[in-house]
Order: structure tokens, then sequence, then C-alpha cells
């Protein structure tokens, strides 16, 4: 069951992430037979709140509201707000009764402060991540997906996939006929395919990091599209090949076929983005040799295969 929608608001809101909440759950479309839910967005005093872009809002109601609520969600709030202890003992109290708790990109962060995240899969927006997983080493954070579910708990990453949880969360309560009759009203994809991993940002490195072998990978990220071997590269380091392999992972913390890979699937993604080169071309000017390999590789470290890559990253140049 699926009725009663509290949202939890405190200074710092993110009024973006707020507004897919109230998008999804806080827009009446009864007449068009979707579900109408009793939605609140509270704050600890029911007094009014700042966002995060310079206005306030004023919500319609204290905490009460949370008490009874089928689904606790907390939107994004940004850097050096505290959060109100009220608000942590009411989002425990909507956990310990069953109630569905969601978070919105780093609202995570607000139930791993409440103590939510322990023990549990959860994930946050990929450039929280890491300092999520520090700050609540408990949590089993999931760096690549767009939302997680652990049993009444419900995480989503950056912004736009808190569509997709939201979404989730109405396909679980009301069938998936309703929740894609939902997205297409939202002119949404009912759901969307891959992870983070494909938005992470992943600049090429101008620099090899690597002390001694600084000179080898200078040559090498010039000539990635040559096929080039473990020897090759000891021979050319003057190295034995297993002094060059033990070396190479104390310096750059992998083998070389790792590190290789990696830079032939950056080199890639650049040019799927920039230029109107083939699949195959760009197989080749990576140094990858043939499409199904630069497929396996690219679609195992970026979560999309790379036509998809560049049909959701390509800039195009807008119509005359």
């Amino acid at each position: 069951m699926l009725r009663n929608v509290a949202v939890i608001v405190f200074d710092g809101v993110a009024a973006f992430e707020l507004g897919v909440l109230c998008e999804v759950f806080g827009t009446d479309r009864t007449d068009d037979g979707f579900p109408g839910y009793r939605f609140d967005v509270c704050s600890a005093d029911g007094k009014p709140v700042s966002t995060k872009s310079g206005f306030e809002i004023s919500p319609a109601s204290d905490l009460t509201p949370v008490e009874t609520a089928d689904l606790v969600a907390v939107p994004a709030h940004g850097d050096g707000f505290s959060i109100p202890q009220d608000v942590l003992d009411a989002l425990r109290r909507a956990d310990a009764r069953g109630a569905y708790v969601m978070s919105v990109c780093s609202g995570s962060f607000v139930l791993g402060e409440a103590g939510l995240l322990d023990g549990r899969h959860c994930t946050t927006h990929w450039k929280y991540v890491d300092e999520l997983q520090e700050r609540f080493p408990k949590a089993q954070v999931h760096c690549d997906s767009l939302y997680v579910q652990d049993g009444n708990l419900l995480t989503s990453a950056g912004t736009a996939a808190g569509i997709d949880a939201a979404l989730h969360l109405v396909r679980q309560a009301h069938g998936s006929a309703l929740a894609t009759k939902m997205a297409r009203r939202m002119v949404v994809p009912p759901h969307r395919d891959g992870g983070q991993r494909q938005f992470v940002e992943a600049p090429m490195p101008k620099t090899p990091e690597a002390a001694t072998l600084e000179p080898v990978l200078t040559w090498l990220m010039t000539h990635l599209d040559e096929a080039v071997t473990v020897d090759d590269l000891a021979a050319r380091a003057h190295m034995a090949p297993r002094t060059f392999a033990r070396r190479f992972r104390a310096e750059t913390g992998t083998t070389p076929h790792d590190w290789l890979t990696n830079q032939r699937v950056l080199l890639a993604r650049r040019l799927l983005e920039d230029t109107d080169l083939g699949v195959e071309a760009i197989a080749t000017r990576a140094g990858f040799g043939d499409t199904a390999t630069m497929r396996h590789h690219f679609t195992r470290r970026v979560g999309a295969t790379p036509q998809a890559y560049r049909t959701t990253f390509r800039e195009r140049e807008p119509a005359a």
C-alpha cells in the first residue's frame, strides 16, 4: 500500500531533487486514472527552509505526517547544513515500522546519519560514493547503480536517478502498466539501462603518474593503436619482463594489460563523443583491433555499449 507520502526538508534542500518527488507523488493526476497520494512536505518545526538555489519554501507541516506515511523521502541537501535531531529520530521510527524510506542523490547521507545504512545495500551520486563509504563503513555502497533497494530502504544516485527510483517504487506498488503510463506522461524512459559508470567524467590523463616508467607510458599514450606486448614495453624500459611487470604494478597500481585497456577505453569514449568515425574505425584507432573486442571491454568498463554511449553523449550541432 502506497497512499501517504511525506518528504522531509531542512535548510539547504536541493530544489530539483525535491521537485522530482513533488512531480511523481505530489501532482494530482487522478482525473487521468493515476492513484492519488496524500503528499506532505515537512520540516522539523513546520517553518520555511532555505534551498540551495537561494529561495525559501514553506512546508505544509511539521514532522507529524511522517509518523503515518507509507513513504518517507529525503531529497539532496547541501554541505554545511546541520540535520535536526528530530528528523533523524523520525526517520528511525519510520524505518522501524516498515515504511518505505527513500533518498535522492546526497540525501543518502541523511539516512546514514540516522543509522539506516548500516549493513544495508545503498548508493548515491558517483561523486560522493567514496565519501559515503568512508563516513558509513558499515554500509554496502554500490558505486555503479542508478538506484538500490534493500527491503524498505531505497537510495538513488544523482538528480534524474531519483526519477528512476520513484518510478520503480510506483511500479512495485501499482504495477508496470501504471508506472509506464506515468513515465510517458512525464516524458521520461520507464526504465533506463546501464549504471552510473557511463556518466562518470573520465578525462584522458595528460601525464602518466609513474616515476621511472613515465617515458614508456608517455610513448604508449601516443601509440595506443599499435599492438604491443609486455615484452615490448619491458624492452623499451630496458628491463626484464618480470621486473617491468613488478615495477609497473608498484608505480601504477595495476597490470600493464589493465592500464592499457583502460587508456584505450578512454580514447574510444572521446572518439565516440567528438568525431564522426564509425565504431569499426574507432576500434582500430583505439587499438582494440575489431569491434567485438572493443564492445567487450567498453561495455565492461563503461556500463553501456559503444553505440548506446554515442547515442547518449554525442554532442550534436543545433539545427539551423
